[in-house]
């Protein structure tokens, strides 16, 4: 029971210490791609790739917003590990998908990758292009050192009490933001059965 009520104080830390106004900052902008019929790729490794997957289906669905992910094609993501490298997986996939400026790339993950440490770099090298693009960066991600952060245009970090538990708690806060964006007045344009 300990434990049990050990992560959900942490869960209860991140509610209250996040900045909700970045959360404004996201509905705004994806706002601007729903009004420019622009398209939403979402990116991200591990447990973040599956979020990514989900997301992709509550954005299209719900906010008929033009969204993908490249993970959800694991024959082209496999093909472009083997021949190309897992660090160019996501920005030669944004190549074929001709990202511009009127698209935005948001990232999922927990350290928002780490060019020194080489950890992420497939994400590093996604946002360096989207900028080369001119599309706009956002990202929800669990720690503000890594390079998501510091480079994405709107960044929400999840205040982490307890370091060790950086990566369930930010995991699931992205699924947490997801369904508040999908759900939001601002942005929601079908019901949902349930």
């Amino acid at each position: 029971m300990k434990e049990i009520k050990y992560f959900l104080n942490q869960i209860s830390f991140s509610i209250s210490a996040i900045k909700k106004k970045k959360i404004q900052e996201l509905i705004t902008e994806l706002e601007k791609v729903q009004k420019n019929k622009g398209r939403l790729v979402i990116l991200g490794v591990g447990g973040s790739a599956g979020n990514a997957s989900h997301a992709v289906n509550d954005f299209r669905k719900i906010c008929h917003i033009d969204a993908y992910t490249p993970v959800d094609n694991v024959s082209e993501l496999t093909a472009r590990t083997n021949d190309e490298g897992w660090d160019s997986i996501f920005d030669s996939w944004l190549k074929i998908f001709r990202l511009t400026s009127k698209d935005k790339i948001l990232i999922f993950s927990v350290g928002g990758g780490n060019l020194e440490k080489n950890v992420s770099t497939n994400l590093i090298k996604a946002i360096k292009y989207a900028k080369k693009c001119k599309s706009k960066v956002l990202s929800i991600v669990g720690r503000e050192d890594g390079y998501a952060f510091k480079n994405s245009d709107v960044s929400v970090l999840i205040p982490v009490n307890d370091k060790a538990k950086v990566t369930p708690v930010s995991e699931a806060f992205q699924s947490i933001i997801w369904h508040l964006l999908v759900s939001h007045s601002r942005l929601q344009k079908n019901k949902t059965k349930w």
